[in-house]
């Protein structure tokens, strides 16, 4: 299912903001992943798009939606209440459209950060679980565990998909985080490859296998939460 596909729509924030939206329904689809991009690039970029269409043929449908600084084509990303604002206003939008569909959010790297802060501030209409599309732990080159901290707040079950090779995950800090999250938490490493989940030739790997790899983890996961 590519973006042609996808029904185009428009999501109210408060204060008469609103971003938008792109809502793919494959047939028989049950489950719902609410998907935020990252600080780099929207909903349209080809990373986002490959996720939504490898989701639609495993039976998952998606709503990809994009930040305010995104729709405005600025650098800088949001603020964390205007992110999380928008974070809850899609999730809302997307029980009120598939009022019989399972919810699962989350996003790539900033998109899932600011999905989990979100729920861990006030937990997000429907939303069963949150994943992680590479959890950005730290800034490149300053390996801390300090933006884990709102994730023991999260009460909803999480899976964070990593890269080996991400410069933004040092997985020596991420696992502790997830042991000490304990049965809520789970971990699907994806050797030799880094945070946008490219792997070099070296590995005897291609992107596509690493993305194959990462939409069967992503839509097991969503069915047996969405259960």
């Amino acid at each position: 299912m590519s973006d042609t596909n996808a029904e185009p729509l428009t999501i109210e924030l408060d204060e008469g903001q609103r971003v938008s939206g792109l809502l793919s329904i494959p047939p028989r689809a049950r489950a719902c992943f609410v998907l935020a991009h990252g600080a780099g690039a929207g909903m349209a970029h080809p990373f986002m798009a490959s996720i939504a269409a490898g989701l639609a043929e495993r039976g998952i449908a998606t709503l990809r939606y994009q930040f305010p600084f995104m729709e405005r084509r600025a650098k800088r990303p949001d603020p964390p209440a205007l992110a999380h604002a928008t974070v809850a206003a899609a999730v809302a939008e997307a029980a009120r459209r598939l009022p019989e569909f399972a919810l699962v959010a989350g996003g790539k790297s900033f998109g899932g950060r600011m999905t989990s802060q979100a729920q861990a501030a006030a937990p997000l209409p429907g939303a069963r679980g949150v994943a992680f599309l590479g959890f950005p732990l730290h800034p490149a080159g300053k390996p801390s565990a300090d933006r884990a901290h709102h994730l023991f707040d999260v009460r909803v079950p999480m899976l964070f998909l990593q890269g080996s090779r991400d410069a933004l995950a040092d997985l020596g800090l991420l696992r502790p985080v997830i042991e000490r999250l304990g049965e809520r938490a789970s971990l699907r490493v994806f050797e030799d490859a880094d945070h946008s989940f490219h792997v070099p030739a070296r590995s005897g790997r291609r992107d596509a296998d690493v993305r194959r790899e990462l939409l069967d983890s992503l839509a097991a996961w969503i069915v047996t939460v969405a259960a």
